[in-house]
């Protein structure tokens, strides 16, 4: 892989390759690793208070020289206190999603940080680029966590949203190895957004318990639920079919609610309460089958991509 476009000179890396910011999971260990390895590392802040991400970011520059960022959620009550660390500690790549980065940018920009966004539509990321953001992150669909309502899959939502928007498109959703990100950019993105391959990697911060479910799952191991108060793709399991029922019965939003309860991300990812808890994942953990180091991960992703592209060559008469 030797891709020189406007994602790696945006981001200062030497591979268009994105580790997702996660809760639970992308702390300073994974994103030092994988910054080390030629990659955009994200801290997770959606998981932590401002002291806890005041270390994290402390800790990651003390492990890296290289380019790193932080994922903010915007729907975090403290989002502006979380920002506001990010400024104090000099950050100066952040990825904001869950909320409308038009909120924050002129804080952002004044301060010369480059933002990205995270959209599950076309809307979504005009809005993004109209009010400034640098680029953005088209998410499908088969994406672990929390997800557009829209339910668009990355093969259609990518080539839609780079036909409307100038600024460059990082895809995410599934994609856990090289021929997803030859993939990716063969319809038009100029990087990807990993977040499942990350998850289960030695540098990861989440419980074994997790990273286990992972390797175990195949191509049906994955549901949407909570429709009605935010979609998430998680692992099925005993909580899971708790809600597809209540779902199933017409369950309010205060109901919905009250299943999902407190910290049930923590639950799963972080406890590792595989019966109880949220283990999100994305639809493409069927191919993941080894936690690897972020090194050996890197390299292998790298090698599958140059296969992927040397593949598609050989067809050409």
């Amino acid at each position: 892989m030797n891709i020189k476009n406007r994602i790696t000179n945006l981001l200062k890396v030497k591979y268009p390759i994105i580790q997702g910011g996660m809760v639970w999971v992308s702390g300073w260990r994974l994103a030092s690793a994988v910054s080390n390895n030629g990659g955009l590392g994200l801290i997770g802040a959606g998981s932590m208070k401002p002291e806890l991400l005041k270390e994290h970011i402390q800790k990651c520059k003390a492990a890296t020289e290289k380019s790193f960022g932080v994922n903010i959620p915007l729907l975090r009550k403290d989002a502006d206190e979380l920002i506001k660390t990010c400024i104090d500690e000099n950050i100066k790549i952040i990825f904001t999603s869950a909320g409308h980065p038009g909120k924050h940018i002129d804080i952002l920009k004044k301060n010369n940080i480059t933002v990205v966004h995270v959209v599950s539509n076309v809307k979504q990321a005009k809005k993004s680029e109209e009010v400034g953001c640098d680029a953005i992150v088209a998410e499908g669909v088969e994406a672990g966590g929390h997800n557009g309502s829209d339910e668009i899959t990355t093969f259609c939502l990518i080539p839609q949203v780079v036909a409307n928007i100038n600024i460059p498109v990082i895809a995410a959703g599934g994609i856990v190895n090289g021929n997803g990100i030859a993939a990716a950019l063969a319809l038009g993105a100029e990087g990807v957004q990993m977040g499942t391959r990350f998850a289960a990697t030695i540098e990861s911060s989440a419980n074994d318990n997790y990273k286990k479910k992972i390797i175990e799952a195949n191509d049906t191991s994955t549901t949407l639920v909570l429709r009605k108060i935010g979609n998430a793709r998680i692992i099925k399991n005993e909580w899971s079919e708790l809600v597809k029922k209540a779902e199933e019965n017409g369950a309010s939003e205060d109901e919905l609610k009250k299943l999902l309860g407190e910290k049930r991300e923590r639950l799963g990812i972080f406890e590792g309460n595989e019966k109880e808890g949220m283990m999100e994942v994305g639809q493409g953990v069927g191919l993941i089958k080894e936690i690897l180091p972020v090194e050996d991960l890197m390299k292998k992703l790298i090698d599958e991509y140059d296969l992927a592209i040397q593949r598609l060559i050989s067809l050409e008469r």
